[in-house]
């Protein structure tokens, strides 16, 4: 996905009526030794990087339970859209553990510092509604008789991305990333060097002409 250049958003969603994602499999993980497991949530943890740092914006579309491991794959997407009826929760603590996957970190910069130590050191469910409302999910929905209410949902937010010129978009998600995690003179430099590198694209060009001629634009991705 990270090379495909005529990927422009990427959805994540779960083939499990129900269920985002229920987090590790802990009778497997009774099985493990302490290396196995400190190894195990390495990987796992390199995994959300990985989907964290693919280039074009993600979504995940939570239309069950999104649990533990399972909330902070949501986490690492960019996006989230719920269901109303989803539970969400980093419920770790309950489990004599704690988030090994990104969630310490992520979900402070997505809900802030102190509503964020309340939902790991209780390891507290919330319903879609409650995650919307304090700012977990970016949108959420009514449950529909198929159960892919947030899919549906998901569909028509990325289908709003998709006729942006995806370069920009691509440049505005690194600026934002890399500028979250430094000072804000050092954001804006970022900025700068994104701007910078959007400034010779075609679509930049072609974004310019298709406003001086009131007509629609026509991206390409170059």
């Amino acid at each position: 996905l990270r090379f495909d250049e005529k990927v422009r958003v990427v959805v994540f969603k779960s083939e499990v009526k129900g269920v985002f994602c229920a987090g590790a499999d802990l009778k497997e993980r009774a099985k493990m030794d302490d290396a196995e497991v400190g190894h195990f949530v390495k990987r796992l943890r390199n995994l959300m990087d990985e989907i964290a740092a693919l280039p074009v914006p993600t979504i995940a579309a939570i239309d069950g339970y999104a649990l533990g491991g399972g909330l902070e794959l949501a986490l690492a997407c960019d996006l989230r859209v719920a269901a109303s009826s989803a539970k969400m929760g980093l419920i770790e603590t309950t489990r004599g553990l704690l988030p090994g996957a990104g969630g310490t970190q992520r979900l402070p910069r997505c809900v802030g510092i102190g509503l964020a130590k309340e939902l790991i050191f209780t390891g507290r469910q919330v319903d879609g509604q409650q995650a919307f409302s304090m700012g977990l999910v970016n949108h959420t929905v009514p449950q529909n008789s198929d159960g892919d209410a947030a899919y549906q949902r998901a569909l028509t937010l990325a289908k709003e991305i998709l006729p942006q010129a995806p370069f920009a978009v691509k440049m505005g998600k690194l600026a934002i990333n890399r500028g979250m995690e430094v000072d804000i003179a050092s954001g804006m430099a970022i900025e700068g060097m994104c701007y910078a590198q959007n400034i010779p694209t075609r679509d930049r060009q072609e974004g310019m002409a298709a406003f001086r001629e009131k007509r629609p634009p026509q991206f390409i991705g170059k």
